[in-house]
C-alpha cells in the first residue's frame, strides 16, 4: 500500500506516523512531503524516505492510495483535489472541507456509517469536536441530546510546534529575565496565564472561529443539526491534550446511573465514576476519559462532566488512522493490501 503524509514534519505528521507503526498499517511505500525539499530524510521503520515539496504533479506522480493532509488549510485546498483526480483517498486534517456538503466527518466510534463507497476526501473534525462527540455520542443514543454548553481548555499544542515554543520560550524567558524571541500564535501571552480566544479574531456575535467549528462540527457529527451548541473555548499553559467542562441537557428522564453505565460501555471512552483525570494523566493516549459525572440538583435531564483527551493524537493523527483502518476493513484497498 502507498500512502503518503503531506506536512510529515509537523507535530501532527510526526505523530500520524507514529500511530501507522503503533497500529501496525502496512505501508509498502512512503511518500513524504512538507512545504519544501529537506537536504535530510525521513527515517522512519528503518528506512531513509526523501522529504519532497508537496506539489500537485508530485502528489500525481506517486501513484498512491491514500494521502493524509496534515498540513496549512491553504495546502488542503490547493492539492487534495489534484490527489482525487490521481486516484488517491484523501484524508485531512485540515478544516478546509469538514463543512461541505455531502462530505462525511466520520470519528469512527461515532458515526462510522456515515463513510460511503464513492467518497474520496475524509476530514479529520475539528480536536475539541472529536473528543467531545466521543464522550457525548453514548448519551446521545441513549438517552437524546437537546442541548450543550461546554467551557474548553485547550492545550498549546494544539497550535503545532508554534505553540509548544512559544510556551517553553515564555517560560525560559520568565526564569532568565530575558526577554522571549519567539512569534507567539496566541493572542496574549500563554505562560502563567489563560486565553479566551481560541482560533480567528471573534465575529460580530462575539464568537471565536473555534467556538462556531465546534458548534458545526458536532452538529454534523452527530446528525442533529437543530441541536443548540454553546461554547466558550480557552487556551491554557498545558503542553498536550484538551479538556473540556460540559453541561448537558437530555431528550428524556435519565439518571447520572444509565449515563454511566452508557458511558461505560462506549467505545473509546473511559468512563471514572470517581476521582478526577487530567491533561498530564492522557497525555499520548488515543481514549477519551470522563469523569465528574453528575446531576444538576434534582434534575432528571440537567447533567454535567469534565472529559480530558489527547488531542494531537485522538484529535488528529489517530482519528486519521482510525478512518484508514476503517476503509481498510470494509476493503477499499483491497487490491493493495493484498497485493
Amino acid at each position: 500500500m502507498k500512502i503518503a503524509v503531506v506536512g510529515v514534519t509537523g507535530v501532527v505528521g510526526e505523530t500520524i506516523l507514529r500511530v501507522l507503526d503503533e497500529r501496525s498499517v502496512a505501508v509498502d511505500e512512503l511518500g513524504a512531503f512538507a512545504s519544501r525539499d529537506r537536504s535530510e530524510p525521513l527515517v522512519w521503520r528503518d528506512r531513509a524516505w526523501p522529504i519532497h515539496k508537496a506539489t500537485p504533479e508530485a502528489l500525481a506522480a506517486g501513484g498512491f492510495n491514500v494521502v493524509l493532509f496534515a498540513s496549512s488549510d491553504d495546502a488542503s485546498a490547493d492539492l487534495a483535489h489534484h490527489a482525487v483526480a490521481a486516484g488517491a483517498v484523501v484524508i485531512d486534517n485540515s478544516s478546509t472541507f469538514r463543512e461541505s456538503e455531502g462530505v462525511p466527518l466520520v470519528v469512527p466510534e461515532v458515526n462510522p456509517d456515515h463513510v460511503g463507497p464513492n467518497d474520496a476526501i475524509f476530514p479529520v473534525a475539528n480536536c475539541t469536536a472529536i473528543v467531545l462527540c466521543v464522550a457525548i455520542a453514548p448519551i446521545a443514543r441513549g438517552a437524546g441530546l437537546r442541548s450543550l454548553r461546554i467551557a474548553t481548555y485547550q492545550a498549546v499544542s494544539g497550535a503545532g510546534k508554534a505553540g509548544l515554543e512559544a510556551l517553553a520560550e515564555e517560560e525560559r524567558a520568565e526564569f532568565t529575565l530575558e526577554q522571549s524571541s519567539v512569534v507567539s500564535p496566541f493572542a496574549a501571552e500563554i505562560f502563567r496565564n489563560v486565553i479566551p480566544l481560541v482560533g480567528s479574531s471573534l465575529d460580530e456575535n462575539g464568537d471565536s472561529g473555534e467556538e462556531k467549528k465546534l458548534a458545526a462540527e458536532t452538529r454534523k457529527i452527530l446528525s442533529l443539526p437543530a441541536l443548540h451548541v454553546a461554547s466558550t473555548t480557552v487556551r491554557v499553559p498545558v503542553r498536550y491534550a484538551h479538556s473540556e467542562a460540559v453541561f448537558l441537557e437530555t431528550e428524556r428522564d435519565t439518571s447520572v446511573a444509565e449515563l454511566a453505565e452508557l458511558l461505560a460501555a462506549a467505545p473509546g471512552v473511559v468512563f471514572h465514576r470517581d476521582g478526577i483525570v487530567t491533561p498530564r494523566d492522557v497525555e499520548g493516549q488515543d481514549l477519551v476519559h470522563v469523569a465528574r459525572l453528575r446531576a444538576e440538583g434534582d434534575s432528571k435531564r440537567h447533567f454535567q462532566m469534565w472529559v480530558v483527551g489527547d488531542q494531537v493524537r485522538k484529535g488528529a493523527a489517530t482519528n486519521a488512522v482510525q478512518i484508514l483502518e476503517l476503509l481498510i476493513e470494509r476493503g477499499r484497498f483491497a487490491a493493495a493490501v493484498n497485493a
